[in-house]
């Protein structure tokens, strides 16, 4: 016996879920799949980039045009597309009941991802057509399928990206600059080799150039060893640097939108003329005569 459950009665047993407005899941119906034919593709039927869909209702009616002695049975169906068989299939046997008569039928199914539905089709098994055929898919959107698609989902991390470690002492030794080992060669070979030949004189004034030379060296060798590390240091700023502007750019917590408008003026002039101040112009005429009575006077001596 073949069984009809109401629209409005399936409708509103469906769920409500709590989640802010810009990420709440979203329902929607397809147009009729059967339209074309008795056979679809459910690219041409869902939304297409909505990675989030996922079937949970299948309402689909027809007429079976047959026989009462004759056996029928109409199959409604998805394939499945990862794998065989079908993922949806709703059989109704017509066998021994009279035709003619319009079915209407509404099939809750365990919400699955738009993925796994294959090809649609309404297959007929034994004697008998099917007439005004329609079948509607009801369709369940979740932003949040993937939560870092959205900020604002429950289950969303936030990217921190990973911080190169610089190795001040690998980008360059100063031990190995030919500059440092120049400056700090041992001068052995420049020495006479027989200092017994020399004076006392000679031997402190040779004395004292060494140790003014090595001072030199040495001199050379600091700064050059400074000039190295203040470079490294600049070196590992500025990748910390580097880094932290990236860090900030890739965060959506530093991106608003403040709404704007424009705020009319709300001031009116009542006089569009200002009248004349009396009492400054006397103000301003007495000072011209001053200063006219004081250049006469200036004249007259």
């Amino acid at each position: 016996m073949l069984r009809q459950l109401p629209l409005l009665v399936v409708l509103g047993c469906w769920v409500g879920y709590s989640y802010s407005e810009s990420i709440a899941p979203y329902y929607g119906t397809t147009p009729n799949a059967a339209s074309g034919g008795h056979t679809w593709s459910m690219d041409n039927v869902l939304p297409s980039g909505v990675p989030g869909l996922d079937i949970d209702l299948v309402i689909y009616n027809y007429t079976p045009i047959k026989e009462t002695q004759d056996d029928m049975i109409v199959h409604i169906q998805n394939e499945n597309a990862n794998g065989t068989g079908y993922i949806f299939r709703e059989s109704d046997d017509w066998s021994g009941v009279r035709g003619g008569t319009e079915i209407r039928k509404v099939v809750p199914v365990t919400p699955v991802n738009r993925s796994q539905w294959g090809n649609g089709s309404i297959e007929v098994e034994g004697t008998g057509t099917v007439d005004n055929a329609s079948v509607i898919y009801n369709y369940r959107v979740d932003p949040c399928y993937n939560p870092q698609s959205n900020p604002n989902c429950p289950e969303y991390e936030v990217q921190i990206p990973e911080i190169e470690t610089v190795d001040v002492d690998s980008l360059y030794d100063p031990l190995e600059d030919e500059t440092v080992k120049n400056a700090t060669a041992s001068t052995d070979a420049d020495r006479y080799d027989d200092e017994d030949s020399l004076s006392e004189e000679e031997r402190l004034k040779e004395e004292e150039e060494e140790e003014k030379d090595s001072k030199e060296r040495l001199e050379k060798a600091l700064a050059a060893v400074d000039n190295t590390i203040m470079f490294a240091e600049a070196f590992a700023q500025d990748q910390l640097l580097q880094a932290m502007n990236m860090a900030i750019n890739m965060s959506p917590y530093y991106s608003a939108s403040i709404n704007g408008g424009t705020y009319k003026e709300s001031v009116v002039l009542v006089d569009k003329e200002l009248p004349e101040n009396k009492r400054g112009l006397r103000n301003g005429l007495a000072q011209q005569l001053l200063h006219e009575k004081m250049i006469e006077m200036q004249y007259n001596k």
